[in-house]
């Protein structure tokens, strides 16, 4: 295939939105070609980190890559510029990015006609999407050269395993087939120590193998008699009734009879002293 080679000169930043609360930043441009094939190609380089550039840093710093031109003309290949403010403490912060279609620098005269580069420059764009700031590079693009195609993908090997049974030999199955319903049991295969019959010499029949048919168990087979382990109804002991209510019942009534009981000696008792006082007065006259 015919490539390029693009040369790309991170110049400097300006306006660029401050990372800093205290001091100036220390920004560094971090610099990608997206939408290569070819993974033997560096398609990520970056500037060193210019200490206190601050909002306005500079760098001067040259790049390198290898550009497909058919795929750079076919609109498949970008450069992507971020630009970060290096950190002591936790991650590197983003302060602006852009992504630069490579169709686009060829088409704005970087053909390296001239021998000189071309200087361009583009607005920066903050994570939460607004525009800030702005880069400015240089590049130009090389002659032309040949780069052999890269290897297509390795195909499995052939010593992989193939999940899958051998067929059987000659016409004979593996296993005989199944028996039909109610030919009796399924035999054994042939020549496993065992006869035709599905029986080892010498055995009588039957042993090993239940009798065709399966004769139904005897009546009650495998339940106990009725009334096994249990006594019969009548002996069963019944469980003592609850007699919570019955109780308070009882209660409540012999408290009534003995309140009526206790007024009637009380009325007695008074009666008594009555007739007593009249008496005693009938005395006095």
């Amino acid at each position: 295939m015919e490539c390029r080679r693009l040369d790309v000169t991170v110049m400097s930043a300006k306006d660029l939105k401050d990372a800093n609360v205290f001091g100036k930043m220390d920004p560094y441009v971090a610099v990608s070609l997206s939408g290569v094939a070819d993974k033997r190609q560096k398609s990520k380089q970056r500037t060193p980190v210019h200490k206190d550039g601050g909002t306005s840093p500079r760098w001067g710093h040259p790049l390198s890559f290898t550009v497909d031109e058919a795929a750079a003309r076919a609109g498949h290949l970008k450069l992507k510029f971020k630009i970060k403010a290096e950190k002591t403490l936790g991650g590197d912060k983003d302060v602006g990015r852009v992504e630069v279609p490579v169709k686009e620098l060829l088409e704005q005269g970087g053909e390296g006609g001239d021998g000189k580069p071309k200087v361009t420059s583009y607005s920066l764009r903050l994570p939460s999407g607004k525009t800030k700031g702005f880069l400015e590079f240089s590049y130009k693009f090389g002659e032309r050269f040949t780069v052999a195609a890269p290897p297509p993908p390795a195909a499995k090997k052939a010593d992989e395993p193939i999940m899958a049974y051998p067929a059987a030999s000659g016409s004979a199955a593996v296993y005989p087939p199944p028996p039909m319903h109610g030919a009796g049991p399924y035999p054994p295969p042939a020549g496993y120590g065992y006869s035709q019959q599905g029986y080892p010499p010498n055995a009588a029949p039957g042993y090993g193998y239940p009798p065709q048919g399966y004769a139904p168990p005897p009546p009650g087979y495998g339940y106990p008699p009725a009334g096994y382990g249990y006594p019969p109804a009548a002996y069963q002991q019944k469980p003592p009734k609850k007699s919570g209510g019955a109780n308070f019942g009882l209660g409540l009534a012999g408290g009534l009879l003995g309140g009526l009981l206790i007024g009637d000696m009380v009325s007695d008792v008074s009666d008594a002293a009555a007739c007593d006082s009249g008496f005693d007065d009938a005395f006095d006259m």
